[in-house]
C-alpha cells in the first residue's frame, strides 16, 4: 500500500501536475494580458478599502489573511530549506517563477469563487471550486469529488502535519512533551473553531500580520547587516538555476532538473496557486469595488507574500548565514533554525519555533474552514455533521501531534494532488468567464468607475448565479 501511494505521489507530483500547473499558470498568464505585472500596483490599491464588510461576508482583508493563514506554515520555514539542499540554489530562481505565474491562476479561480458564491442558513457567504464546479459547469459529481478530496488533504490529515510540526519545534527549543503540547494546540484549536467562520477570520487577522511582519524584520536585519553578501547570493541563485555552476562539472542537465523540480514543486506547496483552497476563503469575503475580480487582486497579492516575500525571507537568513551546505545532511527547520541561531544567537532558535507555532496553529484552523465550506457543500448545511466533523478535525490534530506516519502525510500529498488537477481541470473549462470579468472590471476602472457587477448585464450568467448577490449591485452602490 505504502509503496502504492509513494508511486502515485512521484507520478502526480513528479511530471503530470508539475506540468498541468505550469501550463494553466502560462494560459491565463497571456489570456489575462499579463495581469500580475501590468496591474501589480493595483493588487496594493484594492488593499485600501479592504477592510469594508457587510453582515453575510467577512471583510477582504480577513479573506487575505485567512488565505495566508493556510498557505504560510512550515513550507515556508522548512520547505524553502529542503529545496535548498536538495535542488540547490538554483530552486529557489523556479520557485520564484512559478509563483508568479500562480499569480494569474490564482487571479482565475478566486474570482470564480466570488461570482458562483452562495449564501449558507446563517445567510454567510460560502463557495469555491466545488461552488463553481457545479453552478458554473453544471457538474455537481465534479464538486463533490473536489470537496472529497480537500477534506481528505486539508481538513483531516494537513491539520496533523502541522499539528506534528509544532511539537517537534517545540520539543527541540523547550523539552516540552508531545502530550501536553498536543493538548494544548487542541485547546486552543477548539476555541476558535467552535466559534465559527467569523472567529476564524478575525484570529487570523490579528494573528498572521503580526508574525509575518516580526519574520520579515529579522530577515531584513540579517540582509542589512550581512549586505556585502547580496550580490554574491543573488548571483549564485541565478547561476545555479541555468546550472552555470555546475557547467564544468558535467552535470549542466542534472543540475538544472534538480533546481527546478524542486523549486517548483516547493513553490506550489507553499502559495498553493490552482489548489484550489484559497477560493473558498476568497468568496467569503464581500467585494470592495463589488465586483468578483477585485478578489481575484486580493488573492493574487497573497501568493505574491507568500512566496516572493516571506519564502524569499528564509531564503536570505540560511544563505548570507553561511550555514547553507550544498546536499548537506541538515535540511528543514534544522537548517532555518541553525542559520538564524549562528546570525542572532541563541534565541533565534527560539523565535523560529514560537513562529512554527503561530504559523501552523493558524494553518490548522484556515485549513478547517476550508474543510467546513465544502462540508456544507455535501451536506447542505447539516449542523450535527458539521459538529461531528470539528471533533473528528481535532481528533487528527491530537493524532499528529503523537505519531509521524510518513504514509500518511504521503497520502494527503496525493489527495492534494487529485483535488488540484479537479480544480485546474474546471478553472480551465471556466476560462472564459474569467476573461469576461477581468475585462468588465478593467473597463470601469480605465472610465474611472468603481468597478461594480451587475449579472443583469451578462444573461448567460444570470442564470447560474445565486439569487440576490449579483443582480442588484448597482442599485446598493
Amino acid at each position: 500500500m505504502a509503496s502504492l501511494i509513494n508511486l502515485l505521489n512521484d507520478l502526480l507530483w513528479g511530471s503530470v501536475l508539475v506540468y498541468l500547473l505550469v501550463a494553466i499558470g502560462i494560459y491565463f498568464t497571456v489570456r489575462l494580458g499579463f495581469i500580475q505585472f501590468r496591474h501589480f500596483g493595483h493588487m496594493f490599491s484594492v488593499l485600501k478599502d479592504s477592510r469594508k464588510s457587510d453582515t453575510s461576508g467577512i471583510s477582504s482583508f480577513q479573506a487575505l489573511c485567512t488565505s495566508l493563514a493556510a498557505r504560510v506554515g512550515t513550507g515556508n520555514m522548512a520547505g524553502v530549506a529542503v529545496a535548498l539542499t536538495a535542488g540547490g540554489p538554483g530552486a529557489i530562481f523556479w520557485m520564484w517563477l512559478i509563483a508568479m505565474l500562480g499569480m494569474a491562476t490564482s487571479f482565475a479561480e478566486s474570482t470564480l469563487a466570488q461570482l458562483y458564491k452562495t449564501k449558507d442558513d446563517d445567510g454567510n457567504y460560502r463557495g469555491g471550486p466545488a461552488y463553481y464546479m457545479e453552478k458554473g459547469l453544471g457538474m455537481r459529481w465534479m464538486g463533490v469529488l473536489f470537496s472529497v478530496f480537500l477534506i481528505i488533504a486539508f481538513g483531516l490529515v494537513f491539520n496533523a502535519v502541522q499539528a506534528n510540526s509544532i511539537v517537534g519545534a517545540m520539543q527541540t527549543a523547550f523539552g516540552w512533551k508531545p502530550l501536553y503540547v498536543g493538548v494544548a494546540i487542541v485547546i486552543l484549536s477548539a476555541v476558535v473553531i467552535f466559534g465559527g467562520f467569523r472567529t476564524i477570520a478575525r484570529t487570523a487577522e490579528i494573528v498572521v500580520p503580526v508574525m509575518a511582519l516580526a519574520y520579515l524584520a529579522i530577515a531584513f536585519f540579517i540582509m542589512f547587516t550581512n549586505i556585502e553578501k547580496l550580490p554574491s547570493v543573488i548571483s549564485l541563485i541565478f547561476k545555479s538555476a541555468f546550472g552555470l555552476q555546475e557547467a564544468a562539472a558535467g552535470g549542466l542537465g542534472y543540475a538544472i532538473a534538480q533546481a527546478m523540480i524542486n523549486g517548483i514543486k516547493r513553490g506550489l506547496f507553499s502559495n498553493e496557486a490552482g489548489m484550489g483552497s484559497a477560493p473558498n476563503a476568497a468568496a467569503s469575503a464581500t467585494p470592495y469595488p463589488p465586483h468578483p475580480a477585485s478578489q481575484g487582486y486580493v488573492q493574487m497579492l497573497g501568493v505574491f507574500m507568500d512566496t516572493i516575500v516571506i519564502c524569499s525571507a528564509t531564503v536570505a537568513i540560511i544563505l548570507m548565514s553561511g550555514e547553507y551546505v550544498p546536499h548537506g545532511e541538515v535540511t528543514g527547520i534544522e537548517l532555518t533554525q541553525l542559520a538564524l541561531t549562528s546570525q542572532v544567537g541563541d534565541w533565534g532558535g527560539i523565535f523560529v519555533a514560537v513562529a512554527i507555532f503561530f504559523f501552523a496553529f493558524t494553518s490548522i484552523i484556515a485549513n478547517y474552514s476550508y474543510a467546513e465550506t465544502n462540508l456544507i457543500f455535501l451536506e447542505h448545511n447539516h449542523k450535527a455533521g458539521i459538529g461531528i466533523f470539528r471533533v473528528i478535525v481535532l481528533g487528527m490534530v491530537m493524532f499528529g501531534a503523537l505519531s509521524s506516519l510518513p504514509t500518511v502525510w504521503a497520502l494527503a500529498d496525493v489527495s492534494m494532488g487529485l483535488m488540484a488537477i479537479v480544480n485546474l481541470i474546471a478553472i480551465a473549462l471556466l476560462s472564459g468567464t474569467v476573461i469576461k470579468l477581468a475585462k468588465d472590471y478593467n473597463k470601469q476602472l480605465k472610465e474611472g468607475k468603481l468597478p461594480t457587477f451587475d449579472s443583469k448585464d451578462y444573461p448567460e450568467l444570470h442564470s447560474q448565479l445565486e439569487e440576490g448577490i449579483w443582480d442588484n449591485t448597482k442599485e446598493q452602490k
